[in-house]
């Protein structure tokens, strides 16, 4: 046994023996269950897995660009992956409220917003803290109606459809069909072209309308037709026919409309027309008139000839 003096009341004892005779030796921490311990072995400790930071409230709202009126109703928004590698992103949160608060985790992401058909997008990147944004919506919106005259025509017989032009194209692109008079169409500001139908026969108006920023555009497209009670009876002003088949063509021969019944009712724009009619087996023609804002009855006379 060595000793080497550390310091006043210490010292380092070493022991030093052959590698064989430190085998033969018996084992001083013996395992009385039999055979040795293993030897205790230095290993690094482990450690709690590091946490990811924690989530935070991202506050948007929207407003309308160039004025700054804020939007309070309409919106419809979406929070967005924002990914660089071509995956489409996922959607992680999404509101209907006017200005909603998400929780989110660290990350980029893109915030999107839509105000009927007109919408705005932001990149956001989320740090762990707090953030509020605005996002500015280039919008506008139509207001359609239509009229005879000084006379409005009633909302349940008109419909629209609103097209995006494209070059030369006045219809190159279709917004919406099937808008409604009086309805708030929300579009981004720009032109468009406007189809109004009135009745389901071919008393069509078109127009080309603008969308200011931050203005509802309220227009009125007036129509010239008129609607005809089409009937079949012996002589003027008798009883209609019932179950007869009607045709409206134009004086080429082109179909118009067709319709079946005692009197039927077909709204068409002024022009001239042929009118034939079938019942039991006999066929009834006769030409007649449409005048702008003139509303009538057409008669055929149920006779040879």
């Amino acid at each position: 046994m060595r000793g080497r003096r550390l310091g006043p009341g210490l010292a380092l004892l070493t022991a030093v023996a052959p590698l064989a005779a430190a085998a033969q030796s018996p084992d001083p921490f013996g395992n009385r269950l039999g055979g040795g311990l293993p030897s205790p072995s230095i290993t690094t400790p482990d450690l709690p897995p590091s946490q990811p930071e924690g989530e935070a409230t991202l506050s948007l709202s929207a407003l309308l660009s160039g004025i700054g009126q804020p939007l309070r109703s309409g919106l419809v928004w979406r929070i967005y992956e924002d990914r660089t590698d071509g995956v489409r992103p996922a959607i992680v949160a999404r509101s209907t409220d006017p200005a909603p608060t998400f929780k989110l985790a660290p990350g980029a992401y893109v915030a999107s917003v839509t105000y009927g058909f007109a919408s705005a997008t932001k990149k956001i990147a989320m740090s762990g803290q707090p953030a509020t944004d605005t996002l500015r919506v280039a919008a506008g919106a139509l207001k359609l109606s239509g009229a005879i005259g000084d006379t409005r025509i009633a909302p349940a017989q008109l419909s629209f459809s609103v097209f995006v032009p494209i070059g030369t194209n006045s219809e190159g692109r279709l917004v919406r069909s099937g808008v409604k008079a009086g309805e708030l169409l929300r579009l981004p500001e720009g032109t468009y072209h406007v189809v109004s139908t009135y009745g389901e026969s071919n008393a069509i108006q078109r127009a080309d309308l603008k969308v200011e920023n931050g203005k509802v555009t309220d227009a009125t497209l007036n129509h010239r037709a008129a609607t005809v009670t089409l009937k079949l009876v012996t002589s003027p002003g008798a009883e209609a026919f019932a179950g007869t088949a009607f045709s409206v063509l134009t004086p080429g021969g082109d179909t118009i409309r067709e319709a079946i019944g005692a009197f039927p009712q077909v709204t068409l724009a002024e022009g001239d027309y042929v009118l034939i009619a079938r019942h039991d087996g006999q066929v009834y023609t006769r030409e007649f008139k449409v005048e702008s804002g003139l509303d009538r009855d057409i008669e055929v006379l149920a006779k040879a000839g």
